[in-house]
């Protein structure tokens, strides 16, 4: 198993970040959309917010590949559609490169019992 942290910000409006909460919750979210995370190897991901920031903690599973997560999201219509709906919602990193949204963190401590 690896874990990867990622962040985005949303954009900074009370209003625009209560609809993403919205279609973040369970009985909103798209079965298409948990699919095709699940079909990319991972096996486990929350989302959490302070103010606008994002935080996302990905599990996967040694098959998973950002590479072949991004080719399969390229060719199914209902994950575009989704993306499309959640850019009203996302603006990138002031680092991010053009087109980028969720931007890969980097590990800078780990504690261990």
């Amino acid at each position: 198993m690896t874990r990867y942290c990622l962040a985005l910000d949303l954009v900074d409006d009370e209003k625009l970040i209560a609809e993403y909460e919205h279609w973040h919750k369970a009985e909103n979210g798209w079965p298409e959309i948990k699919k095709s995370i699940l079909d990319a190897h991972i096996t486990a991901m929350e989302i959490y917010r302070t103010g606008n920031r994002l935080f996302m903690i990905m599990d996967t599973s040694d098959d998973f590949s950002f590479d072949e997560k991004a080719k399969a999201d390229a060719e199914n219509p209902k994950v575009q559609e989704w993306e499309k709906l959640m850019w009203k919602f996302q603006q990138p990193l002031a680092w991010a490169k053009e087109g980028e949204k969720w931007i890969l963190m980097n590990k800078i401590f780990e504690l261990k019992a």
